[in-house]
This record gives C-alpha cells, sequence and structure tokens, in this order.
C-alpha cells in the first residue's frame, strides 16, 4: 500500500471504533499511585452512603430545614475528622471550616403534604406520601379540606390555546413545564391552579409510570395558589376523564413559606507552602434527589475526612491550599469567587461534584468527566457526543485551552485500573459548579453521571446509589487534588508529557474522522481547519502547564514545556500534511 493508503485505513479505523477512555493504554506516575493506594486504603464509599441516606430524605431547597439539617451533618463530620472553626483555629492549624451566611431575597419554602383526587372517586391520583415531586416549589397551601373545582384542558398551553377557554376560577391541564403552564394560567388569567406534564423521553415514562420531575413556579404572592406537575399515570388518567365528560378534582396542599439565610459551608485543608494557592471542589447541597445531588455531599464529606486523616497522620501533606464548598448551586462558587478578588487570584482549579454516585445498572449512562470548552464542543463527532441532558455549539472564540481536562481523565483512569469502571468524557454544557470557575478564567470540569432515567425525578432515591461509585468518584477527585497541591518539578514535567501524549492521540483521532469526512466529499481545507484548531488548543494547554510546580516551574519544567510543545506542533503539521495529499 501507498502510504496515503495507509494512514486512510488507520484512520476509518479510528472514526469508526472510538477506544473508551476506560480502556486507553494508561501509565500511572508512581507518586500518583501512591496516592491511590493510600485513598483506597481509607475512603469509605460505605461511609459516604450513609450520608447520602442522611440528606435525601429531605426536599432541600436553600434556607429550608432539609437544607439546613444537610450542611448541620457536613459540619458535624467535619468536627469528628479534626477541622476546628476558622475563627479559633491556631496559626499551624490546616484543618479548618467555617459556615458563611448570606440574606435571601425571598423566603424559602418546604413541602409538607399534597393530594390529588378526582371527585367521585376514593383513591387520590396523587399522594406525597409516595411521590413528594408533585407540588410545585413555592406553591402555597390550600383550606385544610382542600379545593373542588372543573378541570379546563387547554392542550399545550400556549395562550392561543386559551382563546376559547374559561379558565377563572377554575383548574388548568395542560402538557408543558409547571412554570410556564402556571404562568399563563394562574399568573395572567386568574386560573385556580394548575396540573402540568412534562417528561423528558430519557426519564422513560412510558416505563416509569409514577415518575414525576420536581419543578417549580412563580413566587406568586398575590393569588398564593399552587403547581402540581403530573405523572405519565396521572397525565393519562386525567386526559381520559376530561375526554369522557365533565371533570372535578379535589386539591388538598400544605407548605411552608418563611424568612431564612442561605448558608455555604467552606472546609479547607491549609497548604503548608502556598496557602493562597487553592484547588476548589463544590459540592450542592439543594435539590431532593438521592444522585442530585446528596451523591456529591456524601462523596466530598468523604474526600474531607481522608485529607484529614492524611495530613494529622502525615501521609500526604499538600503544600497548597484544598477548599471545599458545601451549599447552593452555582451561588456557592459564585460568591467564593466573587467575595474576594485577592483570594481568587489564587483559585488555580475548580472541580464540580454533581450527580457522582449512580449504580449505572439501574439508572443507565456512565460516569462523565464533562470537559472545559474545547474544540469537541465545536465539532463534536468521532466518540465525542453531547448528553440528552443538551448542549449547544460553541465557537472557537469560547475555547479554554488548559491541561487540566486531560489531566482530571488520567487522574479517573488511575483510579479504573483494574476496577472495570468507566470512564467517559463529555464536550462542555454547562449548568452545575463548574460554570462560575470559567466565569472567573479559572480551569474547571463537572464530575457526573448522564443519562439518568431518573434525573430530577422522585425516582431518585438512595437504592439508585453505589458506594462502588462513589469511591471510585472520590478518590478521582482526591488524586486531582493532592497531585496538584503537592507537585515537584518531576511531577509537573510527567503531567506535561501526558497531555502531549493525548495531543497526539487526539491528533490521529481527528485525522481519521478527517479523512473519513474528505473521503466523502468534504473540503479538505475546512477539515485541516479542525485540526489546526486541535493543534492550538493542545499548543495553550501545555503552555498553562508553568503552573504545576509548586513554588513555580524550574528551568528543566520550562524546558520541558518549550519541547513539547513544538512536538505537539511538528505532530500537527505532519497530520494535515496528510490529510492535504
Amino acid at each position: 500500500m501507498s502510504g496515503r493508503i495507509v494512514i486512510l485505513a488507520i484512520a476509518v479505523a479510528l472514526a469508526v471504533e472510538p477506544t473508551p477512555a476506560a480502556t486507553q493504554a494508561h501509565s500511572t506516575p508512581a507518586l500518583i499511585a501512591r496516592y491511590r493506594d493510600l485513598a483506597r486504603a481509607e475512603y469509605s464509599g460505605v461511609r459516604a452512603r450513609n450520608t447520602v441516606a442522611f440528606v435525601e430524605q429531605y426536599f432541600r431547597v436553600p434556607g429550608n430545614t432539609g437544607f439546613n439539617a444537610s450542611l448541620d451533618l457536613v459540619v458535624r463530620n467535619l468536627r469528628d475528622a479534626g477541622y476546628v472553626r476558622e475563627d479559633s483555629a491556631k496559626q499551624g492549624d490546616q484543618l479548618v471550616y467555617r459556615v458563611e451566611q448570606r440574606p435571601m431575597n425571598r423566603p424559602t419554602w418546604e413541602p409538607v403534604d399534597a393530594e390529588l383526587t378526582i371527585v367521585g372517586r376514593w383513591a387520590p391520583l396523587l399522594r406525597f406520601a409516595t411521590n413528594r415531586n408533585m407540588l410545585a416549589i413555592n406553591s402555597y397551601s390550600t383550606p385544610d379540606s382542600g379545593v373542588v373545582a372543573d378541570v379546563v384542558f387547554v392542550g399545550a398551553g400556549r395562550p392561543e390555546d386559551y382563546e376559547h377557554a374559561d379558565v377563572g376560577g377554575k383548574i388548568v391541564l395542560a402538557e408543558g413545564g409547571i412554570g410556564r403552564v402556571f404562568g399563563e394560567a394562574v399568573t395572567k388569567r386568574g386560573a385556580l391552579g394548575a396540573l402540568a406534564y412534562a417528561m423528558p423521553a430519557y426519564t422513560k415514562p412510558e416505563i416509569n409510570i409514577t415518575s414525576i420531575q420536581f419543578g417549580s413556579i412563580p413566587l406568586d404572592s398575590a393569588h398564593r395558589s399552587w403547581g402540581i406537575p403530573l405523572s405519565r399515570l396521572a397525565w393519562d388518567t386525567l386526559r381520559a376523564a376530561v375526554a369522557a365528560g365533565p371533570l372535578r378534582v379535589r386539591i388538598r396542599t400544605r407548605a411552608l413559606s418563611y424568612a431564612s439565610v442561605e448558608r455555604t459551608v467552606v472546609a479547607e485543608v491549609r497548604g503548608t507552602e502556598r496557602r493562597d494557592e487553592r484547588f476548589v471542589l463544590s459540592a450542592h447541597v439543594q435539590e431532593p434527589g438521592a444522585n442530585d445531588n446528596a451523591s456529591g455531599v456524601g462523596a466530598l464529606g468523604e474526600m474531607a475526612r481522608v485529607l484529614g486523616v492524611f495530613v494529622q497522620r502525615r501521609r500526604v501533606v499538600p503544600r497548597r491550599t484544598i477548599t471545599m464548598l458545601f451549599g447552593n448551586e452555582v451561588a456557592q462558587t459564585q460568591n467564593y469567587l466573587a467575595d474576594d478578588s485577592v483570594r481568587t487570584r489564587g483559585v488555580r482549579w475548580g472541580m464540580s461534584l454533581d450527580m457522582v454516585g449512580e449504580d449505572t445498572r439501574k439508572t443507565g449512562g456512565t460516569f462523565l468527566i464533562e470537559k472545559m470548552p474545547d474544540p469537541s464542543a465545536v465539532w463534536t463527532r468521532g466518540d465525542d457526543r453531547h448528553t440528552e441532558w443538551g448542549g449547544r455549539p460553541l465557537t472557537l472564540a469560547d475555547m479554554k485551552p488548559h491541561y487540566f481536562n486531560d489531566f482530571v481523565l488520567n487522574r479517573c483512569l488511575d483510579q479504573a485500573a483494574g476496577r472495570g469502571w468507566v470512564v467517559r468524557t463529555n464536550p462542555y454544557e454547562g449548568g452545575s459548579d463548574h460554570v462560575p470557575f470559567l466565569r472567573f478564567n479559572k480551569p474547571g470540569v463537572l464530575l457526573w453521571h448522564f443519562t439518568d432515567q431518573f434525573y430530577h425525578t422522585d425516582g431518585d432515591r438512595l437504592d439508585n446509589v453505589s458506594a462502588e461509585t462513589l469511591e471510585n468518584s472520590g478518590i478521582c477527585a482526591i488524586l486531582a487534588a493532592l497531585a496538584l497541591t503537592t507537585a515537584d518539578g518531576l511531577m509537573a514535567r510527567q503531567i506535561i508529557a501526558e497531555v502531549e501524549r493525548a495531543a497526539e492521540r487526539r491528533l490521529d483521532t481527528e485525522l481519521g474522522l478527517s479523512m473519513k469526512a474528505a473521503a466523502a466529499g468534504a473540503d479538505r481545507e475546512k477539515e485541516a481547519g479542525i485540526l489546526r484548531a486541535w493543534a492550538d488548543w493542545y499548543d495553550g494547554a501545555v503552555a498553562r502547564a508553568e503552573d504545576i510546580e509548586v513554588g513555580g516551574s524550574s528551568s528543566e519544567t520550562m524546558a520541558a514545556i518549550a519541547e513539547a510543545r513544538a512536538r505537539v506542533k511538528r505532530t500537527a503539521e505532519q497530520r494535515i500534511a496528510s490529510l492535504r495529499r
């Protein structure tokens, strides 16, 4: 064969049979292997799952009983692990915590009880006792005896669907998100309340017929009404009843709304040399589920305990600070970064732990690392794919070249080795605590799972949480944090070599995809532009490695960076030349 045919054959094979991340050849640096072995001996997925069990019993909204009880548990566990309150810590104390409080511009909310019953039938169609997502966040209470009213079906609930519908003082039934239906029916047209159905296909409503995704309605103190999102079973039952003739239902709700404050727990393992340089991890507490996100709280809480053991027994002593946030999703990280510009300048890396404990045999999907924006979010092809949660194409102007993507992937592969744990990545989509890091121009990634057939539903319960997965996810995060907060020149150069190998693999993969596309008629220059974008991204990623070594890069590390960048550029030019032949 000619050289071009060989390259094309290899390229097509790469494009047709992409290699899952967990099966790629991988070599763990010796010091990180030591950290892994220490973490495996100490980290308890069972202990993390016990925390999940406590947190998931509550419907958690910032400032409410369950949210605060969960944070109180975090604080108790920190104290038991040797962390001391920051305002009473001594100069040499490395393990500290504080509880921040912020005023809330609206009252908090918590559900107590609810029922939906078709008049004339003895059994409720929906009961809070068996489906706690049936009451939309911000709903008000009905009288103790409930309210009885006619139901008006308005189809998709668009404004034009109301033109010939008299909904004043009645209950509206519509397809769509409960917030939108409530706004059109109650806020604008004086309906008594709203019933709405909207279940994404990935939740498998045809199988999980009693599942309801939690939702919210606008805080409406004028109407003091309520909204009820429906399961597939309830939706089908109500639709059939409406079709059969006039329908009346009884609604009974009970909810609490009161003034509160938003709390955030900040725990730190202070660095011995560069205390102002930080690796920051976030696990949000709010939302009512077990995997989302009691699992993040459990995993990060156990991580805090393990780090405490390491520090107290002098097994590993971070030279930079490791900071752990527990609070309100996105807001906790945004506030942390916005509150103190001097402190924020020292934030080097960020990681969000969100839905990290799934038993994938039950929930579906797989463990994912959501990457910082790289060209896979511009050209999503081959083994790269967005999740059903949804992503939008980015532009090259949105790119964030950084070694952190491949670094975190490799730390998860360190833990996956020999364990059968499947590790994959997805292009950037947003939506969790990694977003504020990127807003502040800090590297940030998300550890999570998707698809999950119980995502945001009342099926997201403890029996779908795996202690083994919690352990894998937590150890991956520990390895990332310890490696970067203790890195010497040797480790920095090993990480640089890892990123260089990742660049070569990516350029080979993209060449294969581009050769296949060109064979099908695609413009070769446009395909060359994709390879060039990846080459530029990895050039920037390697260049950012100057900040890995604690205390600043040595001359040896700077030379390694320069040499790796030169080799990546040469590799890119060779691949582009092959494409253009």
